[in-house]
Formats: C-alpha cells, structure tokens, sequence
C-alpha cells in the first residue's frame, strides 16, 4: 500500500491508501478519488510534510465554527494521533478484507454481473470489482444492492 496526502480545490486535504501510483492515477482518471468533506473529485497529489508536533503552548487552532464565525477550538480536538489513525485504518483493512473472503473478483465486469444476478439472469453471489460512479449511481437508482468499498482492493495476481 501507498499512503498519499490528497487535496481538493476548496483546500481540504486528506490521506487516501492506494496499492500503487498506477491504482491512484486509474482511479482519479475515473472519478472515484473524491474529497471525504465536500465531495468533489477535482483533486490532486497534496505536497507531503512530516507531521512535526507543536509546542505545548500553541496546539490552538482558529477553525470556523456553524455559521463561518471563527472559534477557537483546540487543534487535536476529538481526532485521533496519526498512528491511532494507522492503526483504525489498519484495522479497516483486515475487516474489508474478510468481508471479502468468499466474494469473487469480477473486475470491471461488475456493473454488468452485479445486473444480471439482481434481473435473475444468474445466480446471486458475493461479489466486488470495478465499476465507474456514473454506472454505480445507475445500479442504485435501478435498485441493485451495492456499496463502494471504504478501502481500494488490489485485483489477485496484480504485482505492485
């Protein structure tokens, strides 16, 4: 896994987890690299720093407050340390990918095999794969059951 810093054009930036440089730029090419706190999947690579703690004494952050008036709220108010977050993450990652023992692998044919199972075209399965956000929203609004995975999932056989 690679672990980028990603930013979108309203300045939020967040980090995002991809199995390759390749699998990021697949992706945003596709629309399905999106900003966590607006939604918008105009993003880009973020420049990368060190997380460098502040001093005890200027750990205060002004941060806007509901309305846009800004607020002093303390900076670490109720986030967790990066490495709780690595750990959160980590953990994640081992409950997705037993939620997919047992799923098959259908690559970009998802849309079309996740349709057919819900039409009774053939038998009903788990499955995970590819799929673009266009053909996603289209399978919801027909009433197929699906769900965006939280964590990108490295097809088998693939080399990083």
């Amino acid at each position: 896994m690679i672990v980028f810093d990603v930013g979108c054009k309203q300045g939020h930036v967040f980090e995002i987890w991809f199995g390759s440089s390749a699998d990021y730029e697949d992706q945003k090419a596709r629309g399905l690299v999106m900003c966590p706190y607006c939604g918008s999947t105009d993003v880009d690579k973020a420049v990368m720093a060190p997380n460098v703690a502040a001093k005890g004494n200027q750990r205060n952050a002004v941060v806007p407050a509901p309305g846009g008036a800004p607020a002093e709220v303390p900076a670490a108010a109720n986030l967790p340390s990066p490495e709780q977050f690595k750990a959160m993450v980590a953990k994640l990652a081992e409950v997705q990918a037993r939620m997919l023992e047992g799923s098959d692998y259908v690559g970009k044919r998802f849309a079309d095999e996740a349709r057919s199972m819900h039409l009774g075209e053939q038998e009903a399965r788990p499955i995970h794969g590819q799929t673009s956000a266009e053909e996603a929203k289209a399978l919801i609004e027909e009433g197929v059951p699906v769900a965006p995975l939280l964590l990108p999932v490295r097809p088998p056989k693939s080399e990083n």
